[in-house]
């Protein structure tokens, strides 16, 4: 089982303020369509193939895998990506909060499990040590939230 979490300010110092809508709006963006917030070329094709009022199924490709995954929303607070179909089973969990002094973060956490492989074995290893390392989920958050200021300037979100 690969367990990893990662929290970051929304707001650090220095950089433009984000509202709570304006990092919902990035999270459901990202939700619908990876492409716009991952490096170019990183994923291929992203698709949403249905969709209610509490969550979307997509199927993309990215890191020339296909996956399927079912988003449910919890607006303004909390996006799940549930994957259906792919190499990991599990969820991965973006959550918008505000700490008790009131600053909002974006926390990341994930319960994954990679499917067809010995469970703790060598590849999950692989795989937690690099969710936990400096291209992990961390940089992850951090660049949605650079993505998002950039959308916002473009006038795109």
């Amino acid at each position: 089982m690969i367990h990893a979490t990662a929290t970051v300010p929304v707001n650090p110092e220095g950089a433009v303020p984000l509202t709570r809508g304006q990092a919902w709006a990035g999270l459901v963006l990202k939700a619908r369509d990876a492409r716009l917030f991952l490096p170019d070329g990183f994923c291929t094709r992203c698709e949403v193939v249905e969709e209610s009022a509490t969550h979307l199924v997509r199927e993309a490709t990215i890191a020339g895998t296909d996956v399927r995954e079912i988003i449910a929303f919890e607006p303004n607070r909390k996006v799940t990506f549930f994957q259906a179909g792919g190499p990991r089973e599990g969820a991965i969990v973006n959550e918008l909060f505000e700490d008790p002094d009131g600053t909002l973060h974006l926390r990341f956490y994930g319960y994954l499990g990679l499917r067809d492989r010995t469970p703790n074995g060598p590849e999950e290893a692989a795989e937690q040590a690099m969710l936990n390392g400096d291209r992990g989920y961390r940089a992850a958050l951090v660049s949605t939230l650079e993505r998002t200021r950039s959308l916002l300037a473009e006038g795109r979100l």
